[in-house]
């Protein structure tokens, strides 16, 4: 059952926000009478009232139906789900969370920015939720207006700094995760004789500044570990650009042209969904030389992306784990440990990471 939203703001009008479960909506349910079993005809056939049916009704119900243990909101931005990255990771962890400490979750999607001011205020006016968590910088200054109003709701954000005691807000350290795949990217380079390796970023803000800051220091790093190793020396460029948009899919893929045009062994997403595009300008450039395998490749962010392309284009994914810090939230919630401040999470914390086997097999099991 799909949950109204947004809920009236007056008692008693509208559809309440939360799912709730009634007896035609269980499997099995309606049941016709004579199949209830000889309990229930018996108490039937001696005139028992129709309350001490809906008694046991509700105890049959109760029985069947195990008491939440807790409600979260899932607030999105403009974003939403389907991005194979950000998004879709942040609805992971929550989900996950959900089955493993028995809660349950509900998802409100923002169409346009004017949406988050009165999604959060909504939700934390109805009083149902033990935590509200707001899934990117872009609704950090709605929260930050939203949040003093309900001194008593825990709120959580991803990718910003609310700074109010009852909000927990969750930032990353990208710059580790981007160092490793700039090394990567570097040591690829020179390998194979390209002279630079590009990067395509979203809107420029500072978290995307310490993708890019970790992109440049691991480059450099892979390039001197390669002239250690092998003893060449290989002169390898960055070709960079911030696109101003993590929805355009079209401006995704004509950077990534422009960069595979002038020589580049890799392009890093850096910009959510514009790595669709990403990738369509790479699989384009190699079906035009008449293969099939990169290089060139696309480098994924944020969730596993390897697995796109058939496997073969996506050299290497940097992992910003916003499941991890969606489950954390709720998970400090859950065993009363939730407190507002700072969570940073980096390499050391599993908060980022450069993509695993296994955790391709994860993300794809999820989507």
């Amino acid at each position: 059952m799909t949950p109204s939203w947004p809920p009236s703001s007056s008692p008693g009008e509208g559809k309440n926000p939360l799912p709730h479960i009634f007896l035609d909506s269980l499997p099995g349910f309606p049941v016709p009478w004579d199949n209830l079993g000889p309990m229930a005809r018996s108490l039937s056939r001696r005139g028992v009232g129709m309350k001490r049916v809906f008694l046991l009704a509700v105890a049959v119900l109760s029985f069947l139906v195990p008491a939440l243990a807790g409600r979260v909101a899932l607030i999105l931005d403009v974003g939403g789900r389907g991005d194979l990255s950000f998004n879709d990771m942040g609805f992971k962890g929550t989900e996950e969370a959900c089955a493993d400490f028995g809660w349950e979750m509900v998802e409100i999607q923002s169409a346009t920015s004017a949406d988050y001011l009165p999604n959060i205020r909504n939700a934390a006016r109805t009083g149902k939720f033990d935590l509200i968590i707001c899934v990117g910088f872009l609704l950090a200054d709605a929260l930050n207006e939203v949040a003093p109003e309900f001194p008593n709701q825990k709120f959580a954000i991803i990718d910003a700094v609310v700074p109010h005691p009852n909000v927990l807000s969750i930032v990353f350290e990208e710059q580790e995760g981007s160092a490793l795949v700039g090394a990567l990217a570097g040591m690829l380079a020179a390998h194979y004789g390209y002279p630079y390796v590009g990067v395509v970023l979203g809107i420029e803000i500072p978290v995307l500044y310490h993708f890019e800051g970790g992109y440049r220091f691991g480059i450099d790093w892979g390039l001197k570990k390669y002239a250690e190793v092998t003893g060449k020396k290989a002169d390898v460029g960055l070709l960079w650009v911030y696109t101003g948009t993590f929805s355009d899919i079209a401006k995704g893929k004509a950077a990534a042209e422009a960069q595979l045009e002038q020589g580049a062994v890799a392009v890093y997403n850096v910009a959510g969904p514009l790595g669709i595009g990403i990738l369509e300008a790479v699989s384009a450039k190699l079906a035009k030389e008449g293969r099939e395998a990169g290089p060139p490749f696309m480098i994924g962010v944020d969730a596993n992306q390897d697995w796109m392309g058939d496997g073969n284009k996506v050299v290497a994914s940097m992992m910003k784990r916003v499941d991890v810090g969606c489950y954390t939230a709720i998970k400090m919630v859950h065993e009363g440990t939730f407190q507002g401040g700072l969570l940073s999470l980096g390499l050391k914390n599993k908060g980022v990471a450069i993509s695993r086997y296994q955790d391709l097999l994860d993300f794809i099991e999820f989507g």
